[in-house]
């Protein structure tokens, strides 16, 4: 089964179409998917092992109900994340792909750094 997600850079308005899709399975990290892509705004310099909060992104509020809690440690770097931290922010490293996730939405911040 093949999941479909969206990443939209900072400057497109909110209701503008995502400008990159990405094809992913079940179990992906979105953090590895982004960066296949090659997103300018998506670093993620530690590669996922939550010591930087270089692969921040917005998630778009219609999906971040169906995210599962953020662990204490990813709260905790989320304050570090270069960009303003916002209600829907996460890790990518910390977003395991599922089904439910078919369809995700999230908007990278204008900096990593």
């Amino acid at each position: 089964m093949s999941l479909t997600v969206y990443f939209r850079e900072p400057h497109v308005d909110p209701d503008y179409p995502p400008q990159y899709e990405a094809q992913a399975q079940p179990g992906d990290v979105l953090m590895r998917v982004g960066l296949s892509l090659g997103l300018d705004n998506l670093a993620a310099d530690c590669g996922g092992n939550l010591t930087c909060a270089t692969c921040h992104v917005i998630v778009d509020p219609v999906w971040a109900s169906r995210l599962p809690p953020m662990s204490e440690d990813e709260d905790g770097m989320l304050d570090y994340a270069a960009a303003e931290r916002q209600p829907t922010s996460r890790l990518s490293c910390q977003i395991t792909l599922t089904p439910e996730l078919d369809g995700l939405v999230v908007d990278l911040p204008p900096t990593q750094y």
